[in-house]
């Protein structure tokens, strides 16, 4: 097995590609030791001093370190315990938990908040998926849409850019309900 590392746009964050799918539907984002209690490989990651995050996309896996880690030493032990676990086979998940969304929309909108979500899904969360992250709709109310950054977007110095200068301009380009985009 070969695993690629690619860089992201947050230098505390690699992106690791095992050549296979790691989430079949979704993604998962663990910050802490306690939230990777449902994966084993987020558990064993967490076990590696420095590793501040985990997370889990469509075909890549993202790790997050502290400040005062080093991605020379990190890189290697992060590379042997992701091959150790899909050679092994092991399940990503103990359980299938759904994600719980806190979507705060106002029911006049629906139209508008399923524009909103097109353009997210179709646009956004490609771009997003591709610097090791992913992006989350938690709601629109009074032209506010309200969404959550995750994977290695999450603490990134140029997410703030990317959330007013790229998806705010465009979401107001197509929809002139739009009025701003905040970060949950």
């Amino acid at each position: 097995m070969f695993i690629q590392t690619e860089r992201t746009p947050n230098p505390a964050t690699l992106k690791f590609l095992p050549g296979e799918a790691v989430m079949s539907t979704g993604t998962a984002d663990f910050r802490d030791t306690e939230s990777a209690e449902r994966s084993p490989l987020a558990r064993r990651l967490f076990q590696i001093e420095g590793v501040t995050g985990v997370f889990f996309g469509g075909d890549f896996v993202s790790v997050s370190k502290s400040d005062d880690a080093d991605w020379q030493s990190l890189k290697p032990v992060i590379l042997g315990v992701i091959m150790e676990h899909f050679v092994a086979g092991h399940p990503l998940l103990l359980e299938e938990a759904a994600q719980t969304v806190d979507e705060e929309d106002d029911g006049a909108d629906a139209e508008i908040v399923a524009q909103i979500k097109e353009l997210l899904d179709t646009r956004v969360r490609p771009a997003v998926a591709q610097d090791g992250g992913d992006i989350t709709y938690r709601g629109f109310h009074n032209g506010i849409v309200m969404l959550q950054l995750q994977g290695s977007c999450q603490g990134c110095p140029s997410s703030t850019m990317t959330l007013k200068m790229g998806i705010e301009n465009m979401l107001k380009h197509y929809i002139p309900e739009v009025l701003e985009v905040r970060a949950v």
